[in-house]
């Protein structure tokens, strides 16, 4: 058996299997039921004020807590996954919410029930992470845009059912059910993942390669094709070497070579994440401010939830087509175009139907940032870099009611979207500036390159940013 698997590489040349149709709804299970969960405090936080199991203050304590702990899940995972393997924080995550979340319902008073939510949160910030770095880790590059829109179908199903099970359920059941389902298909789901092997390029990088070669054959079996297809000798692997089997320190993210990497994920992470909690929470929140009757609201509302659904199905058509960095700047120009004219629309349909498009450009914006993300960076700390994204995204979401609030209390709905607007222009111009094409790559040439004392050693290949 070789030991030189060039891991990364040749996974990047399989084609599609049922390995990766399955490991794509074990993924995308556990992402549903993330957003499943992470959605379900609307319904719940409401069905708790008649009752008085609990208060507006208590609400928003429950909501703070809820995004601290997305914070620290999202900067735990990058570590848990980079030290240990992509496969012990797979499981780990989803294991810690869906138990957590189970005992939520059996919460005796509200105090409990946010210390088992922040707690929870953890489990689900990590989860984010984890399921887009997997579909970086596994699938081929060439396909991967096509699974990161599969994957935002499976995020904008879990937060259009919850919203819709929350409706049906929490009035005969009360909210204690919606911890319980969520929770029980989070263990599911933890279940069916038990048998998912451990990432061929991780192993590849921690010195594994025996290990990361079984594994490869195994995924290779199971897409059909021969290890003498798929071995290392193949030609269009003949220039590429593995990355050093070493542990780099988390500062890797801050050096020279890397820190153009690490700003551009933080700032497509941020807007993303500011985008979506603005058009999902507070938008139909302003209208009803502004005079528009409850109906029009709700209507608003569906619109929003069905282009959460509908906006990665384009995604899914045309993202390997035009690469990822292309896609990003297509998606961050109409993003900034739609919500630039969305303000100014008065009649009752037009106000939906744009309504419509905004929501299924700023999911699909969502999506194709967080999935870009990790490929930003090598095995080595990927999952660092995505983690360490996240972490100060979620934090900026913290913050972004209260700034929102302002945007909206000085000028109205119009500066809020214009604003927003503003910053997907802001975040186009970057990408474009920086250059970072990852889909035109191979993963193993995602490397930091340059002699500097804190960046990685090895003997990874170059990276040339205008490929």
């Amino acid at each position: 058996m070789s030991t030189h698997v060039a891991a990364g590489v040749r996974l990047d040349n399989l084609s599609i299997g049922k390995f990766h149709r399955r490991l794509m709804v074990l993924v995308g299970l556990g992402m549903f039921f993330d957003s499943f969960d992470n959605t379900l405090s609307s319904a719940v936080l409401a069905s708790l004020l008649p009752t008085g199991f609990s208060t507006l203050e208590l609400n928003s304590l429950f909501l703070s807590f809820t995004y601290a702990g997305l914070a620290i899940g999202a900067a735990f995972s990058g570590w848990l996954s980079d030290r240990l393997g992509r496969g012990v924080a797979f499981q780990f995550n989803l294991a810690l919410f869906g138990v957590l979340a189970v005992a939520a319902a059996l919460s005796p008073n509200m105090g409990v029930l946010i210390g088992l939510r922040f707690l929870m949160s953890i489990g689900m910030g990590a989860e984010y992470v984890i399921c887009y770095g997997m579909i970086t880790e596994f699938i081929p590059r060439s396909r991967r845009g096509r699974y990161l829109g599969i994957l935002g179908i499976f995020a904008g199903l879990g937060v259009s059912l919850s919203s819709l099970i929350g409706w049906l359920v929490i009035p005969i059941w009360s909210w204690r059910a919606m911890f319980i389902l969520g929770g029980v298909g989070a263990l599911i789901t933890w279940w069916l993942r038990r048998g998912m092997p451990e990432s061929p390029r991780w192993l590849e990088s921690r010195g594994r390669h025996k290990d990361a070669e079984a594994v490869f054959e195994r995924i290779a079996r199971e897409s059909g094709l021969s290890g003498q297809e798929t071995g290392p000798g193949a030609p269009q692997m003949a220039n590429v070497e593995n990355e050093k089997a070493e542990w780099v320190p988390f500062t890797v993210l801050f050096s020279r070579p890397v820190i153009r990497r690490t700003l551009v994920a933080l700032l497509l992470t941020i807007i993303s994440l500011f985008g979506s909690y603005t058009v999902t929470g507070w938008i139909p929140t302003f209208f009803v401010k502004q005079g528009m009757t409850v109906s029009s609201s709700l209507a608003f509302n569906a619109a929003i939830m069905s282009g959460y659904v509908l906006g990665p199905i384009v995604i899914l058509l045309v993202a390997d087509r035009l690469g990822r960095r292309n896609i990003i700047m297509t998606y961050g120009t109409l993003t900034a175009i739609v919500a630039a004219v969305y303000p100014f629309m008065r009649e009752p349909a037009l106000i939906i139907v744009i309504g419509f498009f905004m929501t299924c450009m700023v999911s699909s914006f969502l999506t194709l940032a967080l999935g870009t993300v990790p490929e930003f960076f090598p095995t080595a700390f990927r999952f660092r870099g995505g983690g360490f994204a996240q972490t100060v995204g979620r934090i900026c979401v913290i913050s972004s009611p209260f700034i929102v609030l302002w945007l909206f209390s000085s000028y109205g709905i119009i500066g809020v979207i214009l604003t927003l607007s503003g910053m997907y222009v802001l975040v186009t111009l970057v990408v474009a500036a920086a250059r970072v094409d990852t889909s035109a790559e191979a993963l193993a040439q995602i490397a930091p390159n340059g002699d500097t004392a804190d960046a990685p050693k090895g003997n990874a290949v170059p990276h040339n940013p205008q490929r």
